[in-house]
C-alpha cells in the first residue's frame, strides 16, 4: 500500500525481528492511520525537502517486535506514530526536521539514525539526544 510517492505501508512495517521470529507485524486501522499521518507530515516533506532517498531502519512496532528489540512499552512505533530513519546527511537531515518540520519527538541516535515522530494535533517539538550510562540509555535535550 502506497502511503505518499515515496513511501510505503510495507517499508515502514518491515522488521528483521519479525521475521526471524515469524511474526506478523501488522498495524491496526488506527496504527496505519497514525503512520500515514507520519508520511504526510514529516517524512514525505522530508523526503521532497532533501531530494535524496530516507531509508527506514523501524517503522511501526508491534506488541513482540517492540520487546524483541528491547522497546519500552510506550513506545510512539507501538501506536505507528514514530520512525527511525537513516539518510547520506544526518546532521543537515536532523537540522531540517529541526526548523522546517512539525514533529513530537525528534532524537539524535548516537549518530547512527534520527527517531522522528508525529501525533496529530498533539505534537511537543521535544528534541533530545540519546547517550549510554553504566549501559543503559538516557535521553538528554540537545541543543
Amino acid at each position: 500500500m502506497k502511503l505518499s510517492e515515496n513511501f510505503t505501508l510495507e517499508e515502514l512495517t518491515k522488521s528483521k525481528e519479525a521475521e526471524d521470529l515469524g511474526i506478523e507485524n501488522v498495524p491496526n486501522n488506527g496504527e496505519t492511520k497514525a503512520l500515514l499521518e507520519l508520511t504526510l507530515n514529516v517524512l514525505q516533506p522530508l523526503r521532497t525537502l532533501i531530494n535524496k532517498p530516507i531509508r527506514i531502519n523501524s517503522g511501526f512496532r508491534c506488541e513482540q517486535v517492540n520487546k524483541a528489540v528491547g522497546g519500552v512499552d510506550t513506545s510512539q512505533h507501538r501506536k505507528g506514530e514514530a520512525a527511525d530513519i537513516v539518510t547520506d546527511d544526518l546532521e543537515t537531515t536532523f537540522e531540517i526536521i529541526r526548523n522546517q518540520l512539525m514533529f513530537d519527538q525528534l532524537i539524535w541516535e548516537f549518530g547512527k539514525w534520527i527517531h522522528v515522530s508525529f501525533r496529530s494535533g498533539r505534537n511537543r517539538k521535544e528534541v533530545l539526544e540519546a547517550y549510554k550510562e553504566n549501559g543503559k540509555t538516557h535521553y538528554r535535550p540537545k541543543v
